[in-house]
């Protein structure tokens, strides 16, 4: 095949990196979100890292390589660097470590990972969104390039509508394991509760309008 990238559901990437035995298999995230969990046989390589280009040399451009991140926007944009740098056949993880886990698909831990922070409990967050005004919750990360376009709208929002609703923002990072147990498995997710009623969901870049709509609607 040509120069070609390719992107992939979580269960169709699975089946074709067990299908192809030459296949690279990279991990573009950080260090330390790589120590925390990540898919057996993969390659460390940070796509932020200044040197990244370099670094793929380490590579085979005549074998697929196959490329995931967190949630799909990191791997995107290696994959396109893979390709633009001679790479034939360049696999991209659609929705990242967030879909393959959710997926209860098999990964591996460094057994010296420190443990990631707990961050808020069920209960908390059941406090949290028990209120009856309006409790909009933004999942983000501080590395999320959606994530940090929305943040000015969720401010701006936060301090119009204070006293009227709550908004709250939480980092997936530091908060895992309730993202899991609410199904986030994307991000930015926007989750709106009243009364602990889950009564929106919404995901990604999101026009302002919309949230004032959503807001206002449930006041």
């Amino acid at each position: 095949m040509g120069y070609a990238q390719v992107p992939l559901a979580v269960d169709a990437f699975n089946q074709k990196l067990a299908d192809t035995p030459q296949g690279q298999l990279l991990d573009v995230r950080t260090p330390d979100e790589y120590e925390q969990g990540h898919l057996a046989k993969s390659q460390n390589l940070d796509v932020k890292d200044p040197v990244f280009v370099q670094k793929l040399a380490t590579l085979d451009k005549d074998k697929p390589v196959f490329v995931y991140c967190l949630s799909g926007g990191r791997s995107g944009k290696a994959a396109k660097l893979l390709v633009d740098n001679g790479f034939k056949e360049v696999y991209d993880m659609q929705g990242g470590f967030l879909k393959w886990s959710s997926a209860k698909l098999p990964f591996e831990k460094d057994k010296n990972a420190i443990a990631a922070p707990t961050g808020m409990s069920q209960e908390e967050f059941n406090k949290l969104t028990a209120s009856n005004q309006p409790v909009l919750i933004d999942f983000y990360a501080p590395w999320c390039a959606p994530c940090k376009k929305m943040m000015p709208t969720i401010e701006k929002l936060t301090r119009e509508y204070a006293g009227k609703a709550t908004i709250k923002t939480i980092n997936y990072d530091e908060n895992k394991a309730l993202a899991q147990s609410l199904q986030v498995d994307e991000i930015p997710v926007f989750l709106l509760y009243k009364n602990g009623k889950l009564l929106w969901r919404g995901l990604g870049e999101m026009p302002e309008k919309e949230f004032r709509e959503v807001i206002e609607g449930n006041m």
